[in-house]
């Protein structure tokens, strides 16, 4: 996890988590209100929500509040999903995925910044 990011402090200002969020229902293949929605849903629909919650952490540099605020969760429950997807990182397929996400997300972001500066 991001141990770096400053509390308020975001990697990607112009980049929303609903950036995030759109991208993972897409390539997930699970509609993007099933990630946000309230209730306890399939584990295909719970897997995408963490993901997109551990991007929103790891790659925007998000807070953990912000990021519930956004899923309709606390803190904790962000932090659990961020744990989550760490250790599912040790199976190298899943891990070659997030690392893609990441990089598109970071260079989309990137991509922002220079546009608005």
């Amino acid at each position: 996890m991001v141990d770096s990011a400053k509390p308020g402090a975001s990697l990607y200002p112009n980049r929303v988590i609903a950036d995030v969020i759109s991208l993972v229902a897409q390539e997930k293949n699970v509609p993007r209100r099933l990630l946000t929605h309230r209730s306890r849903c399939r584990t295909q629909a719970v897997q995408a929500r963490h993901l997109a919650m551990y991007l929103s952490y790891v790659v925007l540099g998000r807070i953990l509040a912000e990021i519930g605020e956004e899923f309709g969760r606390d803190r904790t429950t962000v932090s659990y999903a961020c744990a989550h997807i760490e250790d599912m990182r040790d199976d190298p397929a899943f891990d070659a995925e997030v690392c893609r996400l990441e990089g598109w997300l970071e260079t989309a972001g990137q991509e922002t910044q220079n546009v608005a500066a």
